[in-house]
């Protein structure tokens, strides 16, 4: 059962975000036009996927014959919301579990386009010095979204802090932990974990919001994600339908290109990996 007092901080950090409006990388207009001359308008998270479609905008952009614009949001609802409605043309921030998941449950119809790169999920603290350090009564932080506490607690189990029921794998809810070695699970909203970090003994935070908040995850993390063979990668999706703008077929060329890999590569020092490849993949 999820903590009553981590749901309502969770509830409110959308609420609030639901009632301000996302801040801007970029002032020009939204919207999804569809016309090839107009500005693509992108959603995503500052980091890394800002980052990336900054180096896009800034060194590739102009060449191609795109006009780039980038808005930034702070959690994983409002960019498919945006993304749906036609606020923005584009989004770029999440995997296909949890694409899956959001269009199961709030009935949107987006879809991916390329995948671009992987954020391994890793487990932090600021306590403990090794994952072997964690004992009965150690309290861990987990984001609540389904896709992402599935991830949690295999990352949990694969270095056997935790057992997971026979046959289950990233899938996972809390329901599923066989044995939880006495630990205590507080589910928050991804965006708060990292604040909230000194608060538990240790937490599993995503690649991005980890980075965001300083964490190196190559270097910082108890535990890591390993990247090969991982189903997570991070992609350009759109609202079925607009696939074939011309626009976004320019982006997404530019977000797989060598210049793109290379930046990735020296900006985030393993920390997140490119992965370019066919949508979902």
């Amino acid at each position: 059962m999820r903590l009553t007092v981590a749901v309502a901080a969770a509830a409110l950090t959308l609420g609030l975000g639901a009632c301000s409006a996302p801040s801007d990388a970029d002032s020009g207009s939204s919207g999804a036009s569809g016309d090839a001359d107009a500005p693509l308008v992108v959603a995503a998270s500052p980091t890394p996927h800002g980052d990336i479609l900054a180096h896009v905008k800034k060194e590739l952009a102009a060449d191609a014959g795109l006009k780039l614009e980038i808005k930034e949001f702070d959690d994983y609802v409002l960019p498919n919301t945006a993304t749906q409605n036609g606020e923005v043309d584009a989004n770029f921030f999440q995997h296909q579990p949890y694409l899956d998941d959001f269009n199961e449950q709030k009935g949107t119809d987006i879809v991916p386009v390329v995948n671009v790169e992987i954020e391994p999920l890793g487990l932090y603290s600021e306590k403990l010095k090794d994952v072997k350090d964690l004992r009965s009564g150690s309290t861990v932080a987990l984001p609540d979204d389904a896709t992402n506490e599935g991830r949690a607690l295999k990352l949990l189990a694969d270095n056997g802090v935790i057992t997971l029921k026979k046959g289950v794998g990233s899938e996972a809810t809390l329901g599923d932990v066989a044995d939880a070695g006495g630990l205590e699970f507080k589910e928050l909203e991804a965006a708060q974990i990292p604040t909230r970090l000194g608060d538990v003994d240790a937490a599993v935070i995503n690649g991005n919001y980890a980075i965001g908040s300083g964490l190196k995850p190559a270097k910082d993390a108890l535990a890591l994600e390993e990247a090969e063979n991982n189903p997570y990668a991070n992609f350009l999706a759109v609202k079925r339908g607009n696939e074939d703008d011309p626009r976004i077929k320019k982006l997404a060329k530019l977000l797989t290109s060598d210049s793109v890999k290379e930046f990735i590569e020296k900006r985030f020092e393993g920390s997140v990996l490119p992965a370019f490849g066919p949508a979902g993949s």
